[in-house]
This record gives structure tokens, C-alpha cells and sequence, in this order.
């Protein structure tokens, strides 16, 4: 055997290992979990495990306000710009998804779906709670990392 061929094999022999294995065997990153509070309620969500969301996470505890967008959209502008590295270019975002939008630099949840932007990163996704986000008007907020 070649010494170029031996890594491709180990390669093809772990890949296909790892793809047995059970679902509960393979690691999974833990979700990170948020906590968006208004003045009387309470929203959910969780993060996608990606340097965006990570930067995001790293913001928190943060206090904002809400404000709509063209009926689609909540939005309100980040004290500094998230890490798109690794992201997709764009993405159509649907009901309940939590966005960073790069060329703004700002914080978007989405009570519409909407068609595909480019520039826009998803950060995570509302998981109960967003009628409280999504009434008309500016919506104050602070936004908090769950701890278990």
C-alpha cells in the first residue's frame, strides 16, 4: 500500500464509523439557551452554534427596544458587530427566527416569514413567547443567557 492511499482509507474507515453510531453517542454542542423579557412576559429561544451566535451570547445580558420593521420584523441595533465567519451569505428567514442582519449590524426577529436577504445570519430561533414579541409598537426588552 501506497503511504498516499493509507489516509484515505483511516479517513473512509472513521466517517464510516462515526455514521453508525447511535444518535445519543455522537456530541452534540448543548444549546444555548435565551430568555427575552418584557415588561409583563416572557419569550424563549436558542441559538444556533455558530461564531454569530457566539458573539451574540457574549452580549448578553442586553437591554433593547424593539421596533417594527416593514410588519415583518422586530428590529433594534447591536453595541457592536458579530462574526459572520463560517455563515451562508443569506437566508430566508421564517416566523419566530432570530437574525443578525451584517449590513446594519442589527438584531432582527422575525414575526413574518420573509423572502431570502443576502447579509442576513441566523442567530437562533424563538421557541414559545413570540406573540409577546411580536405586538405592534416598540417593544422594550432585555435579552438574557438561560442558565440550567
Amino acid at each position: 500500500m501506497t503511504p498516499r492511499i493509507l489516509p484515505k482509507l483511516a479517513t473512509a474507515a472513521l466517517t464510516a464509523i462515526i455514521a453508525l453510531a447511535p444518535a445519543h453517542a455522537r456530541q452534540q454542542a448543548p444549546a444555548m439557551k435565551i430568555r427575552i423579557v418584557t415588561a409583563s412576559e416572557v419569550a424563549l429561544g436558542e441559538l444556533d452554534d455558530s461564531a454569530a451566535a457566539r458573539d451574540f451570547l457574549a452580549l448578553l445580558p442586553l437591554k433593547l427596544t424593539l421596533t417594527d420593521y416593514a410588519e415583518t420584523e422586530k428590529i433594534s441595533d447591536l453595541p457592536g458587530k458579530l462574526s459572520t465567519e463560517g455563515s451562508p451569505p443569506g437566508m430566508t428567514p421564517v416566523v419566530g427566527d432570530i437574525a443578525y442582519y451584517a449590513p446594519w449590524g442589527n438584531l432582527a426577529i422575525f414575526i413574518r416569514d420573509f423572502s431570502h436577504s443576502r447579509g442576513l445570519v441566523k442567530l437562533g430561533r424563538i421557541t414559545s413567547g413570540l406573540r409577546h414579541i411580536g405586538r405592534a409598537g416598540s417593544v422594550p426588552v432585555t435579552i438574557e443567557r438561560m442558565t440550567d
